[in-house]
């Protein structure tokens, strides 16, 4: 897979997930502000930095969805095989 579609893939399991993914311009903050997941108003909101390469948000959404219980959502299996790789480096640690 491409990694836009990777991305795209990560993206669309938020959503399965109930996570909000927003891309946002965190330069202009005015505080130092990293991509993460908060709750805001009772729903999971996941925001990225728009500025970040798609690599690194790629590895940033992987993190946090590996975390997270998703078995019993359907996932294409070249993500499956991601989560489950940051699962296992998790384990290691």
């Amino acid at each position: 897979m491409k990694p836009e579609q990777i991305y795209q893939e990560l993206k669309d399991l938020a959503e399965k997930l109930e996570i909000n993914v927003s891309e946002q311009n965190l330069r202009t903050a005015g505080i130092a502000v990293q991509s993460g997941l908060c709750k805001v108003k009772g729903r999971n909101l996941f925001i990225m930095d728009k500025h970040k390469s798609i690599r690194k948000k790629i590895k940033i959404l992987v993190s946090h969805l590996a975390k997270i219980p998703h078995e019993n959502v359907f996932i294409v299996p070249a993500i499956r095989e991601l989560l489950e790789k940051q699962k296992e480096l998790k384990v290691e640690d």
